[in-house]
């Protein structure tokens, strides 16, 4: 139980504890507290609170043998009944340290020992994404044997569209750069309209003789 006591004022020094019913139940429902601890003679009215502030953080909480003057003592005060530990990690070790002096909470211990693997894996997954974005460094792509595909083929359209942007002196756009056809006007399509009505009109008319005079003088 010393160690125990301890490790609690470890966490209280390095300001990871939140003493007292206010506080612990403010934690809780900041979702900030790991694990809640009650004093082995807590009125049974502060153990009803200490349930809901549990199920409200939904965090895991546990009634230790230290009475609420030696749990007082462990964090500087005269009496503390409850309080409640924001860090995973001296939660984890208070968990083991429980565990290792009575079996019922082996439990606790191990759903903690969980988070905490948990907590440290996202904390370097953070801390590698700090450092690439730091130094500029890109996620590597994956390789073409890793992800079990081949490698698609490029296309040369991409070289012959610089070809032509070098050759011209400006880069294709819009229809050009796609190979379409320029769609004509609303103006070229009236005018290719009439000129094909007048084709159509005089197709089989005869052509006027050049010279002086016409057909019908000469004929008189």
């Amino acid at each position: 139980m010393d160690k125990l006591l301890n490790l609690i004022g470890l966490a209280q020094k390095a300001g990871r504890l939140a003493v007292g019913e206010e506080p612990t139940g403010a934690a809780a429902r900041a979702r900030d507290a790991r694990l809640i601890l009650v004093a082995a003679d807590a009125a049974e009215n502060s153990v009803r609170r200490v349930r809901h502030f549990a199920d409200a953080g939904q965090c895991l909480w546990c009634r230790i043998g230290a009475d609420k003057d030696a749990l007082g003592r462990a964090v500087g005060r005269s009496s503390c009944a409850m309080l409640a530990v924001t860090d995973i990690g001296f939660a984890e070790a208070i968990a083991r340290k429980l565990a290792e002096g009575d079996e019922r909470f082996a439990e606790t211990a191990e759903k903690l020992a969980v988070k905490a693997r948990r907590a440290a894996e996202r904390r370097r997954e953070a801390e590698a994404h700090e450092k690439n974005v730091r130094t500029g460094k890109k996620r590597p792509a994956k390789k073409a044997a890793e992800a079990g595909e081949a490698e698609p083929k490029r296309t040369e359209k991409r070289p012959a569209l610089r070809t032509a942007a070098g050759a011209g002196g400006k880069r294709p756009t819009g229809a050009q750069s796609r190979g379409d056809a320029k769609k004509p006007s609303r103006e070229e399509r009236k005018r290719s309209a009439v000129k094909a009505a007048a084709r159509a009109r005089y197709a089989d008319s005869r052509p006027v003789k050049r010279g002086k005079g016409s057909l019908k003088k000469e004929k008189q």
